[in-house]
C-alpha cells in the first residue's frame, strides 16, 4: 500500500523541477535575480541587516558560500556592507534600494506566473494551499532548527 507521504514526495520532486517558478530557467533574460540572490535579499529584508555569521546560521551554509553570494550581490549593487547598527564588531549586509526594487520585481513576476497557473482556482483553495505550504515549511524549519521569519 502506498502511503500518502509517497505521493507528497513525488509531487514535491515534480514541483522542484519547475524552475520557471524560481527563475524561469536559471537566470532570466531580463536580468532579474538569480535564485540565491532572491533568497538572500528576502531574508535580509525580512530580518534587517545581517552579518556573514548570522546568514550562515540562518541558511545552514558555510561562510565561504555566503561570502561568494554576498560578494556577487555587492558587485550587482543589491546589498551594501555597513557597520553593525547595534555597535557590534562584525560588518553587516543591508539591502540597497536597487536590491529592494529588483526583489519586488522578481516577486511580482513569480506572483504573475502563479496567477496564471491558478487562474481557475477558487480563492479559498489558494488560501488553503498557502496554509498547507506554510505548515509544511514551518515543520521543516522546526526539524532543521532554522525558522524563517514571516510577515
Amino acid at each position: 500500500m502506498v502511503r500518502p507521504t509517497h505521493e507528497v514526495e513525488y509531487e514535491q520532486m515534480l514541483l522542484s523541477r519547475h524552475t520557471f517558478l524560481n527563475q524561469r530557467g536559471g537566470r532570466r533574460k531580463d536580468g532579474v535575480l538569480e535564485r540565491s540572490a532572491y533568497i538572500l535579499l528576502s531574508r535580509i529584508r525580512m530580518q534587517g541587516p545581517m552579518s556573514i555569521g548570522e546568514l550562515s546560521d540562518a541558511f545552514g551554509l558555510d561562510a565561504s558560500t555566503l561570502n561568494r553570494q554576498t560578494a556577487a550581490a555587492m558587485r550587482a549593487g543589491l546589498v551594501e556592507r555597513i557597520p553593525d547598527p547595534d555597535g557590534g564588531m562584525a560588518r553587516k549586509f543591508r539591502i540597497t534600494a536597487k536590491g529592494a526594487h529588483m526583489l519586488d520585481e522578481e516577486r511580482e513576476g513569480i506572483v504573475e506566473v502563479l496567477d496564471q497557473i491558478m487562474v481557475g482556482w477558487p480563492e479559498e483553495d489558494i488560501a488553503a494551499f498557502a496554509s498547507y505550504l506554510r505548515r509544511f515549511n514551518t515543520d521543516i524549519e522546526r526539524i532543521g532548527g532554522r525558522p524563517w521569519p514571516r510577515p
